[in-house]
C-alpha cells in the first residue's frame, strides 16, 4: 500500500454560517486516488493499527447513532476520506477541543470527497488535518506514527491560539442558546473579544471589559492608593505603610507590631508577597524581593486566616473561593525539592498555562516560598524526616468555592470595597479566619482589590460547586435579555441583488439609521463609500459589524461567499432571496444541479431570527419550498396578485408585496396598502423587463418587515437612482 496517497487540493476556512452548518468549518478538497478501489474491509490489519493508534475512536457515534458506531462502519467498509474526518474531529479533541461537526461527501469527479469539519480555530484545525491525513496513511501503510507527541504539539499550538479560559467562559455563556449573543473576535491569537454588533456590541478582554475604565484600573495597581481610598469609606483594611528601604521596612514593622506583611506596591498575582514575617532578617529579605517586583514596598499589619478571593460583578458578589495552604511531608529519603514535585506539582490541576486552576510550584522562582522553608530551618535540598511536614507556601492558588458560606455584610463590604476603587468586575482579596462571620468581630481585612481577574478558580475549585462567573459578566453587560444585535439584512439571489441591497440601506437610512451596506458595487456607511470595488464579501461584512457607530447593516450575499467564504453573522433579522436561475450557477464550488442551488440559497433563510422575516420570489418554486424553513414570518412577493402562491398566502392572513393597477401594494391577508405608482420610481424606467420590478418589490418588503413607516418607503423608492 506503499504507492497509495491523500492529497489535499484545496483547504478552505469558512468562517461563518454555511451550507454545512452555522458554525465555522474547514472544508478540504481531498483526493484518495487509488484508495477510491480500496474500502477500509480490504486493507489488511488496517482496523488494528488505527484502533491502536486512536483508541478513543470507540466513542464515536457516526450514522449508527451509539459509540463505536463509527469503528463499526470501519470494519464494514468505508473510504478514508469518512475516516479522515473522524481522526481529524479526535485529534482536536485529544487537544482541547472536544466535540464538533464532520462531514465528508463524494463530489462528481472520482476520488475527490469534501471533508468537513469544525474549525475551532483556522491554524489548529488545518494542523489537525494535516496530523490526521499523516496518522490514517500510517495505518494503511503500517508505518510508525507517534500520536503523543502529535497531540502535544497540537494542544500546545490550541493553548496558544485559542481564547483563554477566563475569556472563553464568557464568550460560551454569550453564545449559549437562552442568550444568544453574537461574538466576534477581535485579535486572531489574544482575548479581545466583541459581544453583539454594531452600535449595540460590547468589548471584552479576559475579565476586563470596556465599562473598566483606566482610571479605575491605575487605582487597583497602587495597593497604598487603594488602602487610603478604601479605609477613607470605612472598609477595613490593614494598617501599614510605603517604606523606602529595608531598615526603614523594619521600622514600620516595628511601629506595626509584627508580624507583618512586606509586599510589593503595585504587584498582582501575589508575586512577591511575604507573609507572618516576626524577625527583622526575615523583613529586609523580603524587602529586597519585593522591591524588584514593583516600583515600592508595603509594609503591612498581617492578618490572621486565611486568604479569599472574591469576584464581584456590576457591583453584586458572583464567586468566592478560600486559597489553599501547601505543604509536604518528608519521608526521610526525598529532598524538599523532590517532594514538592512528588507531592504537590504532580496534581493534574497543576500547570504553567492559564487552562491550570493551580500553578506549579519551583523553589528556584519562588523567593517567597523559599523563605518560608528557610524559615522552618530547611533549604531546597534539605532531606526532612519522615513524617515531618514543611509549609511551602501559605496562600497564592484559590481552590475551595465557599460563595454560599459569604456573610451578608462581608458581601456588602467587597461590592462598596469594588465600587470605591471603580471597577465593574474586580476580585476583592480578603483575608480572614471564618468568611462566614462579619469582619470586624474577627479583625478581618480586604488586602487587595484588583482589575481583571482570573476566573478559573471559581469554574474549575477543587472543593465546592463551580460557579457560573461568565454568565454574571454576560448578564451584567447586556442585560434584560438584551441579545447586543443591531438589524442585518442578507440579500442573496441569482440577479438583483445589489440593487435590492441599495434599495433597503437607503430605506434604512432614511429612517434615520446609520447604516453599514456591503455589495459588489463598494463599502457604505450611509452614503459615504469607505472602499470602491466588491464589497460583497466576509471581510467587508465583518469590518461593518465592528464598526460601533452602525445602527444596522445591510449584506448582499452570492453564492461564492457563501460557499467560499461562509457568512459574516450568525443570524439575522431579515432574508431575503431575489429569484434563482439554477443554471447561473452550475460549475463553480462543484455544484452542478437544482438540488445543490438550493441547499446554497436556503443559507440565507436557515439564519433568519423566530423574529424576523423572509423575503421570498413567490414565482420561483424552489424559493417558495424555502418558506417552510424560515423560523421566523415569510413574506412573499410577486408583480401578479392572482398568483395561487400569493393566494394562498394571503388567505392565512400572511403578508405579501404584489402590484395591482400599476401600484406597489403591501397586503396582511386580505388587507391592502398602496404606497407608490410605478410610474413614479425611477427603477422602473431602466431597461424594461430586467426585472426591476421585483426588485423594488423584494426591497419593499424587507422594509416593511424591519418596520419602516410606508410612506418613508414610497420617498425611498421615488429618490432612488442607479449611479
Amino acid at each position: 500500500m506503499k504507492t497509495k496517497d491523500i492529497k489535499f487540493l484545496e483547504i478552505r476556512y469558512l468562517r461563518g454560517p454555511n451550507i454545512w452548518t452555522y458554525r465555522p468549518v474547514i472544508e478540504a478538497i481531498v483526493d484518495i486516488g487509488e484508495l477510491e478501489d480500496f474500502p477500509s474491509n480490504t486493507i489488511p490489519g488496517f482496523y488494528e493499527r488505527l484502533t491502536a493508534l486512536l483508541p478513543s475512536l470507540a466513542d464515536h457515534r457516526c450514522s449508527y447513532g451509539e459509540p463505536g458506531g463509527f469503528l463499526r462502519r470501519v470494519q464494514e467498509g468505508t473510504w478514508p476520506a469518512h475516516i479522515l474526518e473522524h481522526v481529524t474531529l479526535e485529534l482536536q479533541n485529544l487537544a482541547g477541543m472536544p466535540g464538533g461537526f464532520g462531514k465528508a461527501r463524494e463530489t462528481s469527479t472520482r476520488g475527490v470527497y469534501k471533508v468537513v469539519v469544525r474549525a475551532w480555530h483556522d491554524d489548529v484545525t488545518r494542523s489537525c488535518l494535516h496530523a490526521g491525513r499523516d496518522l490514517l496513511l500510517a495505518a494503511i501503510q503500517d508505518t510508525p506514527f507517534d500520536v503523543a507527541a502529535t497531540v502535544e504539539r497540537l494542544a500546545d499550538m490550541a493553548e496558544r491560539k485559542l481564547l483563554g479560559p477566563s475569556t472563553g467562559c464568557i464568550v460560551e455563556a454569550a453564545t449559549a442558546k437562552d442568550r444568544r449573543i453574537p461574538a466576534i473576535r477581535l485579535l486572531a491569537t489574544g482575548n479581545l473579544v466583541q459581544l453583539g454588533y454594531g452600535a449595540r456590541s460590547r468589548r471584552i478582554w479576559t475579565a476586563e471589559t470596556d465599562r473598566t475604565s483606566a482610571i479605575a484600573e491605575g487605582i487597583s495597581r497602587d495597593k497604598d492608593l487603594t488602602k487610603t481610598l478604601l479605609q477613607s469609606c470605612g472598609v477595613p483594611v490593614p494598617e501599614g505603610r510605603l517604606v523606602e528601604s529595608a531598615e526603614d521596612a523594619w521600622e514600620a514593622a516595628e511601629d506595626i507590631g509584627v508580624p507583618v506583611v512586606v509586599k510589593p506596591s503595585d504587584g498582582n498575582h501575589a508575586r512577591g508577597v511575604f507573609t507572618n514575617l516576626m524577625a527583622r532578617a526575615e523583613v529586609e529579605s523580603a524587602y529586597a524581593a519585593a522591591v524588584v517586583e514593583g516600583s515600592g514596598v508595603i509594609v503591612e499589619r498581617y492578618v490572621r486566616g486565611s486568604e479569599h478571593r472574591l469576584l464581584v460583578v456590576g457591583g453584586k458578589l458572583a464567586a468566592a473561593a478560600r486559597g489553599e495552604i501547601a505543604k509536604v511531608v518528608g519521608d526521610g529519603k526525598a529532598t524538599i525539592n523532590e517532594l514538592i514535585d512528588q507531592q504537590i506539582n504532580s496534581d493534574p490541576r497543576r500547570g504553567a498555562a492559564e487552562e491550570f486552576p493551580l500553578d506549579i510550584i519551583d523553589l528556584a522562582d519562588n523567593p517567597v516560598a523559599r523563605l518560608e522553608v528557610s524559615r522552618q530551618g530547611f533549604a531546597p535540598d534539605s532531606i526532612p524526616a519522615a513524617g515531618r511536614e514543611v509549609l511551602i507556601v501559605r496562600s497564592g492558588n484559590h481552590t475551595d468555592d465557599v460563595t454560599d458560606l459569604v456573610h451578608p455584610d462581608t458581601a456588602a463590604t467587597v461590592s462598596l470595597a469594588a465600587r470605591i476603587v471603580g471597577l465593574d468586575i474586580a476580585g476583592v482579596d480578603l483575608v480572614c479566619e471564618d468568611i462566614s462571620r462579619p469582619l470586624d468581630g474577627q479583625r478581618g481585612a480586604i488586602v487587595e482589590v484588583n482589575a481583571g481577574p482570573g476566573l478559573l478558580m471559581h469554574l474549575k475549585p477543587e472543593t465546592g460547586q463551580p460557579r457560573p462567573v461568565g454568565r454574571a459578566i454576560v448578564d451584567e453587560l447586556f442585560p434584560n435579555g438584551d441579545d447586543g444585535r443591531i438589524p442585518i439584512v442578507g440579500v442573496t439571489g441569482s440577479f438583483g441583488k445589489t440593487t435590492v441591497a441599495r434599495l433597503i440601506a437607503r430605506f434604512l437610512t432614511l429612517a434615520g439609521q446609520h447604516t453599514g451596506l456591503a455589495c459588489s458595487q463598494g463599502l457604505y456607511v450611509d452614503r459615504r463609500c469607505i472602499a470602491q470595488g466588491d464589497s460583497a464579501n466576509w471581510g467587508s461584512a465583518h469590518r461593518i459589524l465592528m464598526n460601533r457607530a452602525v445602527d444596522a447593516a445591510v449584506f448582499e450575499n452570492g453564492t461564492d461567499t457563501i460557499l467560499g467564504e461562509g457568512l459574516a453573522y450568525d443570524r439575522c433579522q431579515i432574508g431575503v432571496v431575489t429569484n434563482v436561475d439554477a443554471a447561473q450557477h452550475f460549475g463553480r464550488h462543484d455544484i452542478g444541479t437544482p438540488e445543490q442551488v438550493f441547499t446554497v440559497l436556503r443559507t440565507q433563510v436557515d439564519l433568519v431570527l423566530p423574529t424576523g422575516a423572509a423575503v421570498l420570489n413567490a414565482t420561483q418554486p424552489m424559493l417558495v419550498d424555502m418558506a417552510s424553513l424560515c423560523d421566523g414570518e415569510v413574506i412573499f412577493f410577486a408583480a401578479d396578485p392572482d398568483l395561487p402562491t400569493l393566494v394562498e398566502h394571503r388567505t392565512q392572513g400572511r403578508r405579501s408585496v404584489f402590484v395591482r393597477n400599476g401600484k406597489v401594494v403591501l397586503a396582511r391577508g386580505l388587507d391592502e396598502q398602496a404606497i407608490v405608482n410605478l410610474e413614479g420610481v425611477p427603477l422602473t424606467g431602466i431597461e424594461p423587463g430586467s426585472g426591476q420590478v421585483e426588485n423594488i418589490l423584494a426591497a419593499a418588503g424587507a422594509a416593511w418587515a424591519l418596520g419602516i413607516a410606508p410612506e418613508l418607503i414610497r420617498t425611498g423608492l421615488e429618490t432612488f437612482t442607479i449611479t
